[in-house]
């Protein structure tokens, strides 16, 4: 509101009430600006965890969804702070008894214009989210090479479609090994393993490999990541029957242990001998 040059007597009670309901009803808008800008920040993680659950995930973004989130929570606090500014300066026009004029619907339409604003931007981002989902789906069922997955949030780990069966897919990774001169330290076969006590699972083995010519230097600059040597690559079947080898991502295991960029290289090559033996 904004006061006149007269002055009168103090406002009646009843004015004071409804300045303090209209107080009230922005503080609550402001309450659900901020709720509703964390419920969007948060829903890029939800699509996150339902994209790790699905058996082959698509390589999604979904980090706008924080930006959209903060913007509404910063719109929530400065409706608050502005109607408790504008309340503040309307009681002390009232308690000098000067006149006012009727309030500015200012705040009002430029709160609605910005709801706007960010409902179109949040039906255009999920609109394209969804039309590439579409796009790398059909993509997908055109062709049998599927692309790798994304490493997983925390685990860093990557899992890409094998063309063989399990024991084809290992038999090939121990050709390509003994190839290199790569030393097959042990192969765990977990499925073999729980069939001996009675117990049922897809066929599993892990290959654990390494050279010490490779690991030495790593040890050395980055002790840690021992915890991670000998390299391992995983070779499984899904309930749906399809074979899949993993790995830890390098860039993963970098950022683990802190590993000087120009060691990468000797751990990066399971990058390569997982792809050949899927391929």
């Amino acid at each position: 509101m904004d006061a006149s040059t007269g002055t009168g007597q103090r406002a009646a009670l009843s004015d004071y009430l409804a300045a303090e309901r209209t107080l009230l009803a922005w503080i609550r808008t402001g309450l659900a600006l901020m709720g509703f800008g964390f419920v969007v920040a948060r829903f890029g993680l939800f699509l996150q965890q339902l994209q790790i659950a699905q058996p082959t995930p698509l390589v999604q973004v979904y980090g706008l969804s924080l930006w959209f989130g903060t913007a509404l929570i910063g719109a929530g606090v400065a409706v608050n702070l502005f109607s408790g500014w504008h309340h503040l300066r309307l009681i002390r026009i009232m308690d000098l008894g000067q006149a006012t004029r009727p309030h500015t619907t200012t705040l009002a339409v430029a709160t609605s214009m910005f709801l706007v604003l960010v409902g179109l931007g949040m039906a255009i981002y999920l609109f394209s989210v969804r039309g590439s989902a579409q796009s790398n789906s059909g993509n997908n069922s055109l062709s049998n090479k599927e692309t790798p997955m994304a490493p997983i949030p925390d685990n860093g780990i990557i899992a890409i479609p094998s063309n063989h069966s399990v024991d084809q897919t290992v038999e090939k990774l121990k050709g390509i090994l003994q190839a290199r001169g790569v030393t097959l330290f042990a192969l765990v076969d977990h499925s073999g393993e729980a069939e001996k006590v009675g117990l049922k699972m897809p066929p599993t083995k892990l290959a654990i490999f390494g050279s010490p010519k490779a690991g030495t230097p790593l040890m050395l600059a980055a002790p840690s990541i021992a915890i991670d040597l000998p390299l391992k690559i995983l070779i499984c079947q899904d309930a749906r029957g399809k074979v899949w080898v993993s790995y830890n991502a390098p860039s993963y295991l970098r950022e683990r242990h802190a590993i000087p960029q120009d060691l990468l290289q000797n751990i990066a090559v399971v990058e390569i001998l997982a792809a050949k033996a899927a391929e």
